[in-house]
């Protein structure tokens, strides 16, 4: 049997829940999760629903078979099968942290994609991709040939059948058309002290300053430079007697954290995008586990 994942965005009304659950039992489907939510202030609602084809009713079928109750309710709706994997570009630069906790999720199976490719603006993790058996792809970034880097990297999307990009700590500001051109397709991740501490050393300012909490923040890429709908956060707390060192090391441990959830919940289709936030459903029954090791 066929597992699919149904995402509906809509205006709030009466009788969604009844009218795509009434269809799904229609069709032979058999629903194992669903969350919803209603923001009273937006007055949107949105809903992700797990089922299974039990009775071998294909994508094609359901598909053709939902969109009178979409043209009813204007429902935005994506119809994904669960057994495919999401292809992903990842891109790093000169700190490895994240990019290898991602590659050995990937290797173990906690975290089901297809990793196309890797970019990057140096050579420092070159071997440790193509030993994974991933293509690497060295693209160096300056002010004068920005425009043509970005088009190469585009070209590697698009090639690749990319359909998430995830800057693993890639420490390059993309460019307004490349952000709206991949919107809500981008995630970055970066510790939380901003716009507190700026600049290089973060951690150092934040140790000097007897910062408490060390936290991380990943986020959907806009054109607002790290102000983008944030997907997930985490925080670990310190104390007087941890050096700045320290302070580096558990941000680290944090943000690769952080960043695989939240790549996590995008694959699995539980972000949606809510205004300039997001809504972030909790993890179906049979991910979770996998989505917290580390």
């Amino acid at each position: 049997m066929t597992t699919f994942v149904l995402t509906v965005t809509c205006k709030s009304t009466r009788g969604i829940v009844a009218a795509v659950s009434g269809f799904l039992a229609q069709m032979g489907c058999n629903i194992v999760d669903s969350s919803q939510f209603d923001d009273l202030e937006s007055g949107r609602f949105f809903m992700r629903i797990s089922f299974l084809s039990e009775e071998g009713t294909t994508a094609g079928a359901l598909a053709e078979g939902l969109k009178p109750i979409a043209e009813r309710f204007s429902m935005e709706t994506g119809l994904h099968d669960q057994s495919r994997r999401m292809k992903v570009l990842l891109m790093v630069s000169r700190f490895g942290h994240c990019l290898n906790d991602l590659l050995y999720r990937w290797k173990i199976g906690a975290l089901p994609i297809d990793i196309v490719g890797v970019v990057s603006n140096h050579f420092d993790y070159q071997k440790v991709v193509v030993n994974h058996d991933i293509p690497f792809y060295h693209i160096p970034v300056t002010r004068e040939n920005k425009p043509q880097a970005e088009a190469r990297i585009m070209d590697i999307v698009e090639a690749g059948g990319c359909e998430l990009v995830v800057l693993a700590r890639y420490m390059q500001v993309l460019s307004d058309r490349m952000c709206e051109r991949m919107s809500g397709r981008i995630i970055n991740i970066h510790h939380s002290f901003l716009p507190s501490f700026k600049g290089a050393n973060p951690y150092k300012q934040a140790h000097r300053r007897g910062v408490k909490l060390i936290g991380a923040t990943a986020h959907y890429v806009t054109e607002d430079l790290d102000e983008g709908p944030i997907i997930e956060q985490d925080t670990v707390r310190v104390t007087h007697a941890q050096s700045a060192d320290d302070y580096v090391s558990l941000g680290r441990d944090v943000e690769a954290q952080v960043l695989a959830r939240a790549i996590h919940a995008h694959i699995h289709h539980r972000v949606f995008l809510n205004g300039n936030r997001t809504v972030v459903f909790p993890p179906s029954p049979g991910s979770y586990a996998s989505e917290r090791m580390g």
